[in-house]
């Protein structure tokens, strides 16, 4: 089973976490199964960018992005080369390291 490996985030994980996940399942589903309450406006439809991830180990891995993504992920704060939206994410075989940026766009946090 994939390994996720979540950096520290002051606020949606303070001591980071690490857990396993089933192949072919959703990023930010699986964030939210565990625990780490990762903002996501748009209830997952990859009309926002609140889900927005940095994939420090495990990018090269992961299908690409679609034009959709890209698009949103032009507007997410803190954007870079390694960036993905968490909802559009599915884990296969590779573990994946993931840091949450310290801020999103979102201008009032929805608490889903």
């Amino acid at each position: 089973m994939p390994r996720i490996k979540v950096l520290p985030h002051a606020q949606f994980c303070p001591e980071g976490a690490e857990f396993e996940v089933e192949k072919s399942s959703n990023l930010c589903a699986s964030l939210l199964q565990n625990g780490i309450k990762i903002e996501h406006a748009c209830d997952m439809s990859c009309a926002c960018t609140t889900c927005h991830v940095i994939v420090r180990r495990g990018f090269d891995n992961l299908d690409e992005m679609n034009d959709v993504e890209a698009d949103l992920l032009d507007r997410a704060w803190g954007l870079e080369p390694d960036s993905r939206l968490s909802c559009q994410v599915v884990i296969e075989d590779e573990d994946l390291e993931v840091e949450i940026p310290k801020y999103t766009i979102n201008h009032a946090s929805e608490n889903h």
